[in-house]
């Protein structure tokens, strides 16, 4: 039963509403940034509401099955890891070996998903951004699980996110030291390509591809992928912060720093959007396989070090 409880309250509700919260805030920034008003406050939640009452199209010669699988695959994964995740925030004895591994692998179904989908659009502009977004994977996920290593270091090698939690509350957030704040740059850099946002949104890119991997989804389908992605807006800086932050409690003046340690990341996400132009895809792997990797080699030699 308890476990019921955390998929549903929390795993869905609680990280629905923030990661709406989230975008709204993204979306109203950005608007700003360039001269406009901006939506009102519920227009995220308004504009998954209205996918969901309008008709869901099959474009002529999509797979069916996979077509309208896909997005369910991903957004399922989506609440399964924040499930995970506010499991072992709330309780660190609630870990089970090997939790920090399913969490990244989990973390990675979403952009598969979208890969999948894609695909079975049976659209030439859909098999571009899915091409792009197979590369923009390929590139991204080399430095973010090269960093993952620096808490499992710091730890003593453990791999339960509960123990990775405890090590913090007794010695402090790993993002504090040389290694830990270098491994947590490399995060926030490979989290953005992970949402799809400038300059990493190649393989939607609506100026180029109209969208992309998502250009024949409509009604309820395209409800799910949005959704999906404005919940990724609170689980993955939720990762990072229990990753190289210590978690997010909710005691006293600790609830104002939680929320500051994830509005930071928001805001960080935000002004990495308004002030750089799109990259080109193999400007985008070689920038992950370049410098985003070497960087992460050096956190995780300066984490053996004890630096």
């Amino acid at each position: 039963m308890v476990y019921v409880v955390y998929l549903v309250l929390y795993g869905f509700a609680l990280t629905a509403a923030i990661g709406l919260a989230a975008s709204w805030i993204d979306r109203k920034v950005t608007a700003r940034v360039q001269y406009r008003v901006g939506p009102p406050v519920l227009q995220p939640l308004l504009d998954i509401v209205k996918l969901l009452g309008k008709d869901t199209l099959l474009p002529e010669g999509a797979s069916k099955a996979v077509f309208f699988t896909a997005p369910l695959i991903g957004f399922s994964s989506v609440v399964v890891t924040s499930t995970l995740l506010w499991m072992n925030n709330a309780n660190y004895a609630n870990t089970f070996i090997g939790d920090l591994i399913v969490a990244v692998y989990l973390l990675t179904v979403p952009s598969l998903a979208i890969i999948i989908g894609g695909f079975a659009s049976a659209n030439p502009l859909a098999s571009i951004g899915a091409s792009r977004e197979i590369k923009l994977v390929l590139g991204y996920e080399l430095p973010f699980i090269m960093v993952v290593f620096v808490p499992v270091i710091k730890s003593g090698f453990s791999i339960r996110l509960g123990e990775i939690l405890a090590f913090q509350s007794q010695n402090g957030a790993v993002a504090m030291n040389y290694s830990g704040a270098l491994a947590f740059t490399v995060a926030v850099l490979c989290m953005q390509a992970k949402l799809g946002l400038v300059p990493f949104d190649v393989s939607e890119a609506e100026t180029e591809i109209t969208g992309g991997t998502l250009i024949e989804y409509s009604g309820s389908a395209l409800a799910i992928y949005k959704l999906m992605k404005n919940m990724l807006f609170f689980v993955l800086p939720f990762f990072l912060i229990i990753l190289f932050m210590g978690g997010l409690k909710f005691d006293g003046v600790n609830f104002f720093y939680s929320v500051l340690k994830y509005v930071g990341l928001v805001a960080i996400v935000t002004v990495i959007r308004n002030t750089n132009p799109r990259a080109r895809i193999d400007q985008a792997v070689k920038f992950f396989w370049g410098p985003v990797t070497v960087a992460a080699l050096t956190a995780i030699i300066l984490a053996f070090k004890g630096l």
